[in-house]
């Protein structure tokens, strides 16, 4: 599930013919955070909830290095952060 969600975020950097260094930097960020939001329980948190904010909070880093030097893309960035983490905690709730 992860490789899927990682190639939905790049297809559109690839068509935009982006640096390739961020490309694979985004593909591993969100093979890498498919893991880490299908294997976390936050207490308090609702299931649904919780992929988007830990989605949003591994891409904080991210966010503070590209805002530095250009803010156009942060919420974009932002809220694929937010979108993929939703989908990988509802696709981990309902089939796995």
């Amino acid at each position: 599930m992860g490789v899927a969600i990682a190639i939905l975020d790049i297809i559109p950097m690839v068509v935009m013919k982006l640096p390739r260094y961020s490309t694979i930097a985004s593909f591993v960020h969100f093979f890498v955070a498919t893991i880490v939001i299908l294997h976390l329980d936050i207490p308090h948190i609702p299931w649904w909830l919780e992929g988007g904010i830990v989605g949003l909070a591994l891409m904080t880093p991210l966010l503070i290095h590209v805002g530095h030097t250009d803010r156009k893309p942060l919420p974009r960035i932002a809220f694929n952060a937010i979108f993929f983490g939703t989908i990988a905690s509802v696709i981990g709730h309902y089939f796995m």
